[in-house]
């Protein structure tokens, strides 16, 4: 890798797990073949224990408070979620400044739409902010409109979300469906807090097929409100 033809980077944080690396590793090669440098950045004990394909792009740690089992060393899933928020912020930080110092200062911070705290982190650094939603995007319109009050939990009925077909209440994720968000509701409150500042983002990307998906970009442009990018996927 020639850094005097790479002149700006990119730091891709994802929600440290394997549905979320994937297409966010997948998106930082995209970046790379556009002329940035690109580093994925996830926890010490994914890095220590998968070995992701990175191909042009480079790794980094940070940490979620459990280097040693990961979510398995939490008492709970609130107990995880608050540890990687307080120390994930703190080792981000640090991540940022260390790069900056070895000469490869990043200009732009792609991160997981389930780590809102992360574009606090990248604004205290004057970095460009993008958050990226690994699910598809009828998904987060669902997710977007109860978050908005638009659409009331549990949905007993079947319901007709813009840019969506009729659905029954089989057909929503059962954070919907269930009350209370079902034995999970720290999970509902986590898809939820995606939307938090997100209109003080630069920009929002979408992992999706654009061709099964055209009116819910137009929705989710309105939920957002913010410039929305799509992430087009094709099949070849």
């Amino acid at each position: 890798m020639k850094k005097s033809t790479h002149q700006a980077h990119a730091l891709v944080l994802p929600y440290p797990s394997q549905g979320h690396i994937n297409p966010m590793l997948q998106f930082a090669k995209r970046l790379f073949s556009h002329g940035l440098l690109a580093t994925l950045a996830t926890t010490r004990f994914i890095l220590s224990t998968t070995r992701p394909e990175p191909g042009p792009v480079a790794l980094a740690p940070i940490s979620d408070g459990f280097d040693q089992a990961g979510f398995a060393e939490a008492s709970s899933i609130w107990a995880y979620l608050d540890r990687l928020q307080s120390v994930g912020s703190t080792t981000l930080d640090e991540l940022i400044l260390s790069e900056r110092a070895t000469g490869r200062p990043v200009r732009a911070l792609v991160y997981d739409s389930f780590l809102p705290w992360a574009r606090d982190v990248g604004e205290r650094h004057g970095l460009v902010t993008a958050a990226f939603f690994t699910q598809s995007c009828g998904v987060n319109i669902v997710y977007g409109l109860v978050n908005e009050g638009l659409l009331q939990i549990p949905v007993t009925g079947p319901v007709s979300p813009p840019g969506l077909p009729r659905l029954e209440p089989d057909d929503l994720p059962s954070f919907v469906s269930e009350a209370d968000g079902g034995p999970y509701p720290s999970y509902l409150k986590l898809v939820l807090e995606q939307y938090k500042n997100l209109e003080k983002a630069d920009a929002v990307f979408v992992n999706s097929f654009y061709e099964l998906e055209p009116e819910c970009m137009w929705v989710m442009g309105a939920l957002c409100d913010a410039h929305l990018y799509y992430e087009m996927v094709r099949t070849k």
